[in-house]
């Protein structure tokens, strides 16, 4: 027996017997409904864990079956998803609920090809969902197992290398596979193939960290190459950084006899479908709001109210959101969108930055009594 092959076998183990005590209590590691995880996953995708608990309980038991997710207005699954971003996240699990009702009779695929060819289903989400539901000895591969690894295995190659990539995944296959197939050690009953998935993703969020990882608490550090060569700050190897972009918008909460105007993003734009306040981008100058609104809206403004600046960001860019409030007796000449009530706002999914700017505006009516 190979020196690799007892290293495989040493770190399933460890991992499994690691994971059975230590494994976070879930909502959705409550149940082996693939559905249910699947909904997990996608939520999970650059996104932590504690931000998506309260959404998952939320979609669950507002669209509880693939039938339900298939079958619900575009409106609800983005006021469902608002605040998560990514939000072509959300409209592609809904087309695969869609695909499962007309091509699976509603019923979750159990085969990993039918899976990944899903929408919105990669390579990754289709192992876990098939490992996790239905204990297939299907491989992972995302943020924290490349983490764990390029660290146990001192893999200095970028990960997104072609070559390197393809070695990791076949790693994660060897770990999984082994796991199918060798003597139990870990408490029983347990599947383990779905375990030893997520004790990889456990164990990159919990102790494998980016930064500071405690490796002193680690099951599989007695077989680290990193820890033991002292590289796990430098690893991963994630190459350089691409530069941040700095943009400017100006928005406005305009309110005409108790109504408001907001305006919806079309497809194929990020946060498509979404709603938000008029707004322009003034990146590279400073023009007096005044004259934006003048331009945006072709009638000049009785007041403009500063109501807040939000600064966010929006994959590599850093957006700074500056917004004005203001009141017309009418409707102006040049508007773009559709005038909604104050209180129909709440019901409306807004960008992330946009919600800001309507709670604080919101806020300010009902401490002015209006």
């Amino acid at each position: 027996m190979t020196g690799h092959k007892v290293k495989i076998e040493t770190v399933v183990q460890s991992l499994l017997l690691w994971f059975a005590g230590n494994a976070r209590d879930l909502p959705w590691r409550r149940t082996r409904d693939p559905y249910a995880i699947w909904v997990s996953e996608i939520m999970l995708q650059q996104t932590q864990v504690k931000t998506v608990i309260p959404y998952w309980e939320r979609w669950m038991q507002a669209l509880p079956t693939i039938a339900a997710a298939a079958a619900a207005p575009a409106d609800q699954i983005h006021k469902l998803w608002e605040g998560l971003g990514y939000y072509t996240r959300v409209r592609n699990l809904q087309k695969a609920a869609q695909v499962i009702v007309a091509q699976h009779g509603g019923t979750f695929p159990e085969d990993y090809e039918s899976v990944l060819a899903l929408p919105g289903i990669g390579r990754y989400t289709a192992g876990a969902i098939c490992s996790i539901a239905f204990n297939q000895p299907t491989p992972i591969l995302d943020g924290n197992v490349i983490r764990v690894l390029t660290r146990l295995f001192a893999i200095a190659e970028n990960p997104k290398d072609k070559t390197t990539n393809a070695r990791l995944w076949h790693l994660a296959e060897q770990l999984v596979s082994e796991a199918a197939i060798s003597p139990p050690r870990a408490p029983r009953p347990a599947p383990r193939a779905s375990f030893l998935n997520q004790s990889l993703m456990e164990l990159g969020a919990l102790i494998c960290t980016p930064r500071q990882p405690q490796c002193l608490l680690c099951p599989v550090r007695a077989g680290c190459e990193a820890f033991r060569q002292q590289r796990t700050e430098e690893l991963p190897n994630l190459g350089a950084r691409v530069a941040s972009t700095a943009r400017a918008f100006q928005a406005f909460v305009v309110e005409v006899r108790g109504q408001v105007l907001v305006r919806q993003r079309p497809a194929g734009m990020v946060n498509a479908h979404l709603w938000e306040f008029p707004n322009v981008e003034t990146t590279g100058h400073q023009p007096d709001p005044v004259v934006v609104f003048q331009t945006v809206f072709g009638v000049k403004p009785p007041i403009l109210e500063p109501l807040g600046v939000v600064k966010h960001s929006i994959t590599r860019y850093r957006i700074t959101l500056t917004a004005h409030q203001t009141g017309l007796g009418r409707r102006p000449p040049k508007m773009e969108g559709q005038w909604v009530k104050w209180e129909s706002l709440g019901e409306l999914a807004f960008t992330a930055a946009h919600k800001r700017l309507a709670k604080a505006a919101m806020e300010r009516e009902r401490r002015a009594g209006r």
